[in-house]
Parts: structure tokens; C-alpha cells; sequence
């Protein structure tokens, strides 16, 4: 298990960060590598996001040094999405079958995790995010297929998209960690625009099911001083509370959003119009 901490950027010296800098800070890249978890720490809400491919074996999480606790899940919450071939997850002594594209919520104090590959050929890779909790929440499916659905978008503005509530009030409780994901319609390009910032929450995005050689340029930044990173197959943006957030991809493409903050409320959000955007 690898584990990289990421400490918080505040806007003024996000400014001055050229682009090695910015992705440094912001992007986490090489998350998935076959046997291996591999973690980031991030200052922002104190969010955790990794990647697990369990490729040969199963592969246990087990207390880190910077969660300061006994265990993993001794004092956090957790959803894990699966975007490789069917896994398997067992928590607390209790399996569960994970399917591609659905998501394993694990309440504080859920016990000791570990992941599995149904088929070793087609590896499971599972997409990790956990959040500091309050209170102990059952562990549940979510399967895909039982999402709450929201169809948003126009063609001719190039964002038709369907977004897949998961880890949210109206489907699972939890603590303060929200988590979906969004799939965009042939032809569209734009995640989201006109963008938005969350002054109480802090947002983690991984972009996946890029085709080969597809990026996504994400945009960043305050509004008034935009930035610009451009995020591969698997990659994760960490969004913080003072940052827009939204991109447009080169192809198709599908990403997973998830929130740690003061709230749970999908719709709290501050909207930034076009004509504030530089």
C-alpha cells in the first residue's frame, strides 16, 4: 500500500503555479497499477481518494499512519466504485458482490476491508473516496441499475448528460460524503457550463472510460482566474471549495464526483455566470 499527502493550496499561490506545479497540487495520477492500493491524502476535508486493482490476490486495507486510528474505518466513512470487471468486497466478515459501475458505501467503524477480482483475467479496479465521520451507517449496495436518475443537458449546448445518484440523501445515508457518477450523451463534450464553486465543500472528480489517446480539459481556478489541467484515463482532479470546476473532453467520457464538507445537500452550490469567467 502506497499512501501520498497532499497539503491544501490556497488561491493566492495557486496563481503562481506554473503547470507542473498546478498538477502536482491538484491532479493524482497512477492510482490503478495492478496488485497495488495506492492512496492520497488530501487537507481538503481531509479527503481520501485511491485506486485498487486486486490483480493476483486479494488485497487488504489496513490501517495508514495518516488516519492516526487503529484502522482505516475507525473514525471515516467510505464508497467504493468499481470500474474494471466484477469484484468482490468483503467488509466486517460480510461479502459483497460489486459489479461494474456500482458503488459499495462502508459506514464508520465498518471493519477491516478487503478487495477481490471475480476473474483475474479482467481485473475489478475499484475507485476509493472516504470521508472524516461523526456516526456508524450500515454498509449497502448501491447497484447502478437502482441509482436515482437525472437527465440534464441540451444538445445544442453539448452537455446532454445523465447523472447517477449514489452515496446521497434520497438513496443512502451517510455522514457527510456524497458520491455520484455521470455518463454524457454521443456528442457531448461539456461536464458542466456554466460552472459553479461549493464554498463548503471541497469535490474530488475522476475521469474514466476515456478512449485511448481522449483527454478532458478541466477547468480550475477561481473565476476570475481560471486554470487549466489536462486529465487522462483514471486520473483525479482534487477541486477545492474556493475552485470552479468543469471540463470538456477530446471524446467520450465519464466521471465520478464526490463531495466531504459541511453538508450533504447535492444542491448547495454557488453559480459563477459566463460573464465572470477569465
Amino acid at each position: 500500500m502506497h499512501v501520498e499527502t497532499r497539503q491544501a493550496v490556497d488561491p493566492v499561490r495557486a496563481k503562481s503555479l506554473d503547470t507542473e506545479a498546478l498538477r502536482a497540487a491538484f491532479l493524482a495520477e497512477g492510482l490503478f497499477e495492478a496488485g497495488e492500493i495506492r492512496l492520497v491524502y488530501s487537507h481538503y476535508e481531509r479527503l481520501v481518494v485511491g485506486g485498487v486493482v486486486p490483480e493476483g490476490g486479494a488485497l487488504t486495507l489496513t490501517a495508514t499512519k495518516e488516519t492516526g486510528t487503529a484502522s482505516f474505518l475507525a473514525r471515516r466513512e467510505m464508497a467504493a466504485l468499481n470500474i474494471g470487471g466484477a469484484g468482490r468486497i468483503t467488509v466486517g466478515g460480510t461479502a459483497f458482490e460489486v459489479g461494474p459501475r456500482d458503488v459499495l458505501y462502508m459506514g464508520m467503524g465498518a471493519g477491516e476491508v478487503t478487495f477481490e477480482s471475480v476473474d483475474g483475467a479482467r481485473p475489478a479496479r475499484f475507485y476509493l473516496v472516504s470521508t472524516p465521520a461523526h456516526a456508524a451507517y450500515p454498509a449497502k449496495l448501491l447497484k447502478i441499475a437502482d441509482a436515482r436518475k437525472l437527465e440534464l443537458g441540451d444538445a445544442k449546448t453539448a452537455n446532454v448528460r445523465t447523472i447517477y445518484q449514489m452515496v446521497h440523501p434520497d438513496v443512502c445515508q451517510s455522514c457527510q460524503l456524497v458520491l455520484g457518477v455521470t455518463e454524457l450523451a454521443a456528442g457531448s463534450v461539456w461536464n458542466t457550463m456554466p460552472p459553479h464553486v461549493h464554498d463548503r465543500r471541497s469535490e474530488v472528480y475522476l475521469y474514466f472510460d476515456l478512449a485511448p489517446g481522449s483527454k478532458v480539459i478541466h477547468l480550475m481556478g477561481e473565476p476570475n482566474e481560471t486554470r487549466h489541467l489536462v486529465v487522462g484515463d483514471g486520473e483525479v482532479v482534487l477541486s477545492p471549495p474556493w475552485s470552479i470546476h468543469c471540463g470538456a473532453g477530446t471524446g467520450a467520457y465519464t466521471f465520478c464526483w464526490a463531495m466531504g464538507g459541511d453538508n450533504i445537500d447535492y444542491t448547495d452550490m454557488d453559480p459563477v455566470t459566463l460573464e465572470v469567467l477569465k
